[in-house]
C-alpha cells in the first residue's frame, strides 16, 4: 500500500510540472526591446493561443521555446529541465515541433519528401518504411494520394495541412523523437474563411489523434482561429502578458485591451502604427 501512495505522489507531482515555462524571458534586438521579463507556463494537454497586435513578439517566444532563437535574459524551461543555449546544444526532454506560418516546403521535393524529410536524413528506416509513414499522417490531415505532387501543384490550405503531417511525424524506433507539444505560428493567415474552418478543425482534430502529445502553443490574428482553437488566451503588449483568459472571458473581459484588440477599434490603449 506503501509503494502505491509513493506511486500516486510522483505521478501527481510530474502532472504539477509545466510542460512549457518561460521565466522571466527578454529579448531585444537592437534598442527594441521585444519581450520585457515575461513569465508563462504551458500546462499538458492544453491549448494555448498567443494574441496581440503585430510585432509585439508572439512569434519570438515560439521561436525561442522551439530552441531556434536565444533568449538575452531569463530562462526556459522544458518539462521542468532548464534549457542551456540552442535546441542543437542539447537534448529536450520532449519532442518540440513547429509548424511554419508560411508552411516552409520544399518546392523541388514531392509532398512525400517534404513529409518524410527529417526521417530520410536522419533514420535509419527503409524508404518502404517511411512512405508507409508518410502515407499515415497524409490521411491524418486529409491528403491521402498527394504523395508525387509538388507544393506548387498545391492550394495554400493544402500546403499547411502538409506542413501540419511533417510535424507530427517521428521515427517509431525513437519515441523520444515523437512531439509531445507543436507550435503553431499563424496557420490560418492568408487563407479564405472555408480553408481557415477546415485548418482549424484539423488543429483540433490532430490534438484528439495525438496521443500523448496533446499539447499546442499557437499565435493568431484570425478572430475565428483564436475563439475556435484555443482553450487559454495569453494576450501580448508592450513586452509583457497583459492578461490571461478563457475564450469565454473574451465577451466579459474588462481589459481595455483585449476589448480593443477584438473590437478592431482604433481607439484605445493600443497604439495604432
Amino acid at each position: 500500500m506503501a509503494v502505491t501512495t509513493a506511486n500516486l505522489e510522483v505521478t501527481k507531482s510530474d502532472q504539477e510540472v509545466p510542460l512549457i515555462e518561460l521565466r522571466g524571458v527578454s529579448k531585444a534586438f537592437g534598442n527594441n526591446v521585444i519581450l520585457d521579463r515575461v513569465n508563462l507556463k504551458i500546462t499538458r494537454g492544453e491549448a494555448l493561443v498567443i494574441i496581440g497586435p503585430s510585432g509585439t513578439g508572439k512569434s519570438t517566444i515560439l521561436r525561442m521555446i522551439a530552441g531556434l532563437m536565444p533568449i538575452d535574459q531569463g530562462a526556459i524551461y522544458i518539462n521542468g529541465q532548464k534549457r542551456q543555449g540552442l535546441i542543437e546544444d542539447q537534448n529536450d526532454p520532449i519532442g518540440i515541433s513547429m509548424v511554419f506560418q508560411q508552411a516552409a516546403l520544399f518546392d523541388s521535393l514531392t509532398v512525400e519528401q517534404n513529409v518524410g524529410f527529417l526521417l530520410y536524413q536522419h533514420s535509419k528506416l527503409s524508404q518502404r518504411r517511411i512512405k508507409e509513414l508518410v502515407d499515415e499522417k497524409l490521411e491524418m490531415v486529409g491528403l491521402s494520394g498527394t504523395n508525387n505532387r509538388f507544393p506548387a501543384e498545391l492550394s495554400g490550405g493544402m500546403r499547411k495541412r502538409v506542413s501540419f503531417a511533417r510535424s507530427v511525424i517521428f521515427n517509431p524506433d525513437n519515441p523520444k523523437s515523437r512531439p509531445e507539444i507543436v507550435l503553431y505560428d499563424e496557420p490560418t493567415a492568408g487563407l479564405d474563411p472555408i480553408a481557415s474552418t477546415v485548418i482549424e478543425d484539423l488543429v483540433r482534430d490532430l490534438q484528439c489523434i495525438r496521443k500523448g502529445c496533446g499539447t499546442y502553443i499557437m499565435v493568431s490574428h484570425q478572430h475565428s482561429t483564436i475563439r475556435r482553437t484555443a482553450d487559454r488566451i495569453a494576450f501580448l503588449y508592450g513586452g509583457k502578458v497583459q492578461w490571461i483568459g478563457t475564450v469565454a472571458e473574451i465577451d466579459t473581459t474588462d481589459n481595455p485591451l483585449v476589448r480593443q484588440f477584438f473590437s478592431g477599434s482604433v481607439e484605445g490603449p493600443i497604439r495604432v502604427a
